[in-house]
């Protein structure tokens, strides 16, 4: 893995330690020799991990959609800035850029951009690790929620077992490493 695609929060939330988490992450990446591929933004934690990277002489890719740039929010410090015309754009373009995914502390968008991971990989359109950035626990009720559709039915346990879990960088970076796709058909008996 040269590249991770890291999907945050365009705020850096009321928790010192969510900017602490995008620090430790970026600091982990920049020992492995990893860059970033990422939604270009200069605010939030989206800015956090994209100036502790750059500040080193990492690569960062930023993909944003022209929209954003307009409302002044793109990084103009990346490595290379991709202005694309729409989210299902830059969606698309992350996903193919990075070889592995990790989901920090987000809103809205993290989620979706999270499940649609999730979903590409469950459907074999892509075959990439997939991670949770659990930093505070952040995501324990997500985590939750998933052994319950998991339980109901919705959500193989085959499936929720690709997606890694790690409160710990380099825990959570070794575990990608090490990830071996499988093709879990969505269909058939559960």
């Amino acid at each position: 893995m040269k590249k991770i695609t890291v999907y945050c929060g365009s705020n850096t939330g009321k928790n010192p330690a969510y900017k602490a988490g995008a620090i430790a992450l970026a600091e982990e990446m920049i020992l492995r020799k990893m860059d970033l591929v990422y939604g270009a933004g200069k605010v939030g934690l989206m800015g956090v991990i994209a100036n502790q990277m750059l500040s080193v002489g990492r690569n960062v890719y930023g993909i944003i959609p022209q929209k954003l740039v307009d409302v002044e929010v793109a990084h103009q410090g990346c490595t290379e800035l991709t202005v694309v015309e729409t989210m299902r754009d830059r969606k698309w373009l992350m996903a193919e850029r990075g070889d592995g995914f990790v989901a920090m502390p987000g809103g809205i968008g993290t989620l979706e951009e999270l499940f649609e991971i999730m979903t590409l990989n469950q459907l074999a359109y892509i075959q990439k690790p997939l991670a949770l950035y659990n930093v505070e626990g952040y995501y324990d009720k997500l985590i939750d929620f998933l052994s319950f559709a998991s339980e109901e039915g919705f959500l193989r346990d085959e499936q929720k077992e690709l997606l890694i879990i790690s409160d710990d960088p380099a825990e959570m970076l070794d575990k990608m490493a090490a990830y071996e796709p499988k093709y879990i058909p969505k269909w058939g008996s559960n």
